[in-house]
């Protein structure tokens, strides 16, 4: 069934389904980036290596960014507020959700390096880090490129 709507109800509908896109991966990466704020406090953390020390900053950093990035849409869109340009928004939105899905999904790699390395050695790390990576990119990048080069799949839409 073919949807007819108007230029505006397109660019409404468009906005409100990233807006809940973002409510479903904002509450994930704030519970991770506030997880591995408290980890240098903990008691065992002493006990970690250089390398080990490094990759849980790294995790801090892509987990932050990819926090900022996807909590971005909302504000770029509370500034905009009023003024036009919903269009825009909703690009310049689309461009930060995929940045921010893409730090968040190396954040999330390297954590559970991380926790592998600790718990079980660093081949143990690299081979969980790798098995995650592979599903993210997968399942969040590689699938939906694919499906949406297939005619019958776009055409339902």
């Amino acid at each position: 069934m073919d949807r007819e709507e108007t230029e505006k109800e397109r660019t409404d509908r468009q906005l409100i389904e990233l807006l809940t896109e973002l409510r479903v991966a904002l509450p994930g990466s704030q519970i991770l980036f506030g997880f591995l704020l408290t980890v240098p406090f903990a008691t065992r953390f002493g006990r970690v290596d250089r390398t080990e020390r490094a990759a849980l900053f790294v995790c801090l950093l892509l987990t932050a960014v990819g926090t900022a990035l996807l909590m971005a849409p909302s504000v770029y869109h509370r500034l905009r507020w009023g003024r036009g340009g919903k269009g825009d928004v909703i690009q310049v939105a689309h461009r930060f959700f995929l940045a921010g899905s893409a730090c968040l999904a190396a954040g999330i790699v390297v954590a559970v390096f991380l926790v592998g390395d600790v718990l079980f050695g660093i081949v143990a790390g690299i081979v969980a880090g790798c098995a995650v990576a592979a599903t993210v990119a997968l399942t969040w990048y590689a699938m939906p490129v694919m499906r949406s080069r297939m005619p019958a799949v776009r055409d339902r839409q």
